[in-house]
């Protein structure tokens, strides 16, 4: 099992949670029609409706540097700094069923 796991937790600068989460909705739509992507999902924490948390699953390394490439991917690099705070974090699976 060669898949990869991403998942980004992003904290909403002082208003701009709506700027935020249009833009993570729009990513959402693009990313999840990647031919590698097998699940991209966004959370939002009941007790901070700032904070929002990226969970995504790609078919391997592959996927995940094909993603970075596409236009959405680097529309949203060059954003999220002015919008967020963000913790990403990708995993290989160890113990997964």
């Amino acid at each position: 099992m060669n898949q990869r796991k991403i998942t980004a937790i992003l904290r909403a600068r002082a208003g701009k949670e709506a700027q935020l989460e249009s833009l993570l909705r729009q990513l959402a739509v693009a990313s999840r029609l990647e031919a590698g992507n097998l699940r991209w999902d966004i959370w939002q924490d009941q007790a901070d409706a700032g904070t929002f948390v990226l969970d995504e699953l790609y078919a391997d390394d592959a996927a995940v540097l094909a993603h970075r490439a596409t236009p959405h991917f680097q529309t949203y690099l060059a954003s999220i700094n002015d919008l967020a705070e963000r913790t990403p974090i990708v995993s290989r699976p160890l113990d997964v069923i």
